[in-house]
């Protein structure tokens, strides 16, 4: 009768096994593509993205580019190819991908453009992101805070870096963090010394920290000889660390120089080690895990002929339509609060910050 029991139970498992593989199966794949393993965040995008979507029922076809252009298409074609229902994409370059999009609205393909705007192209369905107009206000209104400028502090030296000029994104992030800051520049409580203004000027190609570092070398040789830098707008945390490394060179970190006040972007765990050193001063946390749920879900509902969830029809033109898009709100973390929101939510564990 016990060899009776097992064998059915096993039976039962096994069924339901391939019942929900087969569920799976009949819901079809989703193709992924991520721009790059080289930031903590997207290897998170991508797993958290794998994790809703199978719990739905779907298969994943995940890819990284590590930021080569020609490889994220020929990724996305081979998805096409191989028959994905919808592509999820967070592109490189939001400006390359009109053929293959084309492509893909041709095979029936929809396509949903992920934390980063699909440009120039009428076959992107939908966009998933948080507000990054937003972002750009939250690390700007950190230095401000941090400086004291609404107390009537100042005047204070402020460096400016922008994000990759190829991400739609670091447009909006730029635009949020001038809009608080240019009244300060505006009454010369802040005064950019090294004169260099707008994404023609402040924008760092691929996010790259490495070209920062050297960016801020420059301008710390050039306009700071004899004096003081106080503040330094970074939109992500990449590029703070390289900024941060930069001014740590010359002196700033000692009690006689303390640092600047310097921001970022995706509260990336040695960005966190840094703020509890006492150096980077703040960051932007963009929670993953709901933006994947969100896609899902939009996903989920585009494929059952239902209404997707959006909540901003007006702001996201790519250059040949307004798409309908789902923003998600970021969330300002600094030495204060840091614990609070990363641990509590349980997006790190305490180890992971303070080994």
């Amino acid at each position: 009768m016990k060899l009776t029991k097992t064998f059915m139970t096993m039976l039962t498992a096994g069924m339901l096994a391939l019942s929900t593989q087969a569920i799976a199966q009949d819901k079809g794949t989703i193709g992924i593509s991520m721009p790059t393993k080289s930031s903590a965040r997207w290897i998170a995008d991508g797993d958290n993205m794998v994790k809703v979507f199978t719990e739905l029922g779907y298969g994943t076809d995940l890819q990284y580019a590590e930021d080569d252009i020609p490889n994220q298409l020929a990724q996305i074609e081979n998805m096409v190819t191989k028959g994905v229902k919808v592509l999820v994409i967070a592109a490189i370059d939001g400006t390359t991908l009109s053929a293959i999009l084309q492509q893909a609205h041709d095979s029936g393909v929809k396509v949903i453009a992920y934390d980063r705007l699909i440009r120039d192209s009428a076959n992107v369905d939908y966009y998933a992101t948080f507000d990054n107009f937003q972002v750009g206000v939250l690390q700007a209104g950190s230095i401000v805070d941090g400086l004291g400028l609404k107390d009537g502090k100042g005047p204070f030296n402020i460096e400016l870096f922008g994000g990759s000029p190829d991400d739609n994104n670091a447009f909006f992030f730029y635009d949020g963090a001038m809009s608080v800051l240019q009244p300060y520049i505006d009454s010369k409580k802040l005064v950019v010394q090294s004169g260099q203004m707008g994404m023609d000027k402040v924008g760092t190609l691929r996010w790259d920290g490495a070209v920062a570092q050297a960016r801020m070398d420059n301008l710390l040789s050039a306009y700071y000889g004899d004096k003081r830098v106080d503040a330094v707008l970074s939109p992500y945390d990449g590029l703070s660390i390289g900024i941060l490394s930069s001014l740590k060179g010359v002196g700033y970190g000692s009690a006689d120089q303390p640092m600047p006040i310097v921001s970022g972007q995706d509260a990336e765990v040695p960005s966190i080690k840094s703020m509890i050193a006492g150096e980077q001063y703040s960051t932007v946390f963009k929670d993953t895990r709901e933006l994947a749920k969100v896609t899902a879900n939009m996903v989920d509902a585009l494929l059952a002929g239902k209404e997707v969830p959006v909540n901003d029809t007006k702001t996201y033109d790519n250059g040949v339509k307004v798409v309908p898009s789902y923003l998600l709100k970021p969330v300002s973390v600094g030495r204060d609060n840091w614990e609070e929101i990363l641990i509590g939510s349980g997006y790190y564990t305490k180890d992971q910050i303070t080994n």
